[in-house]
């Protein structure tokens, strides 16, 4: 069998077995162990697993994801979530769909102590679509608003998709994360402008005038250990009092200690936090563990290499490769998660982007990617056929069919859309405050 004719086949078993609703994790690790010992040997893929699987797990660098999650599942449990939405409207209602850009601005804040993109289009629309539907906003915009604002829980930091890209590339999650902060707020910015426009363009599905309550001291004091667990995680980090994973640690203490001081959070809660945290976190590492072997089985055939070796020779523009580089993340996006198809081609397409010349340092390249295949990972999360945080939303909203729930994130992707060519084209958008840091 031809490297090539092996390479499909690998990958033919993976999809076959995501077809029939097998885990990811299984389907990475059964296609890759096929390959492995179809070119090596049963003996070499049991000597591989015994020395990958402790190595993999054993990195000091991946308890960060554990304690964002757990961040994350105290910042749910503790009722914060409520706070920021009050709050978000209170300053939004002026607007013509204030409501829709309340749930944004939301999932921003909440994003910015989560990490999570599901864990955020859940939480806030718990609070906010009960709202926004008592309001009069139709299902499409509440749900593709919901949905499309859930995706800032990855885009603005902490990120857990961020964090593994950082780990499988070898660069710096503090810079990462500072890289990530305009793109971000751009991503923010360029919801609630989808949301002003379409609530013109197409009539009835918005209120043309939402209430507006006024600002209180409860409002304000809600949302003031939210600030206050921002600042002291990412000031920590980025002053270099702390590590990112220090910092993970101390945001989760600091996110336990304001669920208690606003009483939301019980024994039961708290448990379940940790089972919460410990479910996603091992899905998370099984994930790891599959693509590291489907990745040694590719490297064997040297498809890859080639592959990279070939791209070379074309003579494209480096800014073309990488464009068509997100193309094929957004097609991988209708049957992978982010976390997947992160774990699964980094390994291939980071080197093939490091050996292309773009005019500035090869840190600032690295960093620059992996802002790019942030923003496109992103963009998967709402695209049907499959759009995870799209299911998510519906499924919280029964009286909304699908369709009208992917017609509602249309406008989310056309903005999306623009983001990642603005970045694509104008990476010092992305690097800029990364120059501030030593």
């Amino acid at each position: 069998m031809t490297p090539l004719a092996l390479t499909l086949l690998i990958f033919a078993i993976m999809l076959v077995l995501m077809a029939i609703r097998t885990p990811i994790a299984v389907a990475m690790f059964v296609a890759g162990a096929v390959g492995y010992v179809t070119q090596a040997g049963w003996l070499p893929l049991a000597n591989f697993l015994n020395a990958q699987a402790f190595a993999r797990f054993a990195s000091y660098d991946l308890s960060v994801i554990p304690l964002f999650i757990l961040m994350g599942n105290f910042a749910t449990q503790g009722g914060i979530s409520r706070a920021l939405f009050e709050f978000a409207s209170v300053v939004m209602a002026r607007f013509r769909g204030g409501l829709a850009m309340a749930a944004v601005l939301a999932c921003a804040a909440f994003g910015a102590i989560c990490g999570s993109s599901v864990a955020t289009a859940a939480t806030i629309t718990q609070v906010a679509l009960p709202e926004m539907r008592r309001h009069g906003y139709s299902g499409r915009l509440a749900t593709g608003t919901l949905a499309a604002g859930g995706t800032l829980g990855i885009l603005i930091p902490p990120s857990v998709p961020l964090v593994i890209y950082a780990i499988l590339a070898e660069q710096n999650i503090a810079k990462l994360f500072a890289a990530a902060m305009i793109p971000g707020v751009i991503a923010m910015i360029g919801y609630m402008i989808a949301i002003a426009i379409y609530v013109r363009l197409v009539p009835g599905h918005a209120p043309e005038h939402d209430e507006a309550p006024r600002l209180t001291w409860a409002a304000l004091t809600g949302v003031a250990p939210i600030a206050a667990i921002f600042l002291i995680v990412f000031g920590g980090i980025y002053t270099g009092k702390f590590t990112p994973t220090e910092g993970a640690a101390v945001g989760a203490a600091a996110t336990f200690l304001a669920a208690l001081l606003k009483r939301e959070i019980d024994w039961r809660k708290f448990k379940q936090c940790f089972y919460a945290t410990a479910e996603s976190s091992a899905m998370i590492f099984l994930i790891f563990l599959g693509a590291d072997v489907m990745n040694a089985a590719l490297a064997l055939t040297q498809v890859p290499a080639q592959l990279a070796a070939v791209v070379g020779g074309w003579g494209l523009p480096p800014v073309a490769v990488v464009g068509a580089i997100l193309l094929f993340y957004v097609v991988l996006g209708a049957v992978m998660d982010e976390l997947s198809m992160i774990l699964l081609t980094i390994p291939i397409f980071f080197p093939m982007i490091m050996g292309l010349e773009f005019g500035m340092p090869k840190e600032s390249v690295a960093i620059w990617f992996g802002i790019m295949v942030l923003m496109t990972v992103g963009f998967g999360l709402l695209a049907p056929p499959v759009g995870l945080n799209v299911y998510i939303v519906n499924g919280m909203a029964r009286d909304v069919p699908i369709g009208e729930s992917y017609r509602g994130v249309m406008p989310f992707l056309v903005s999306d859309t623009l983001r990642t060519l603005l970045l694509l084209f104008f990476p010092a958008i992305s690097l800029w405050l990364v120059k501030f840091l030593k």
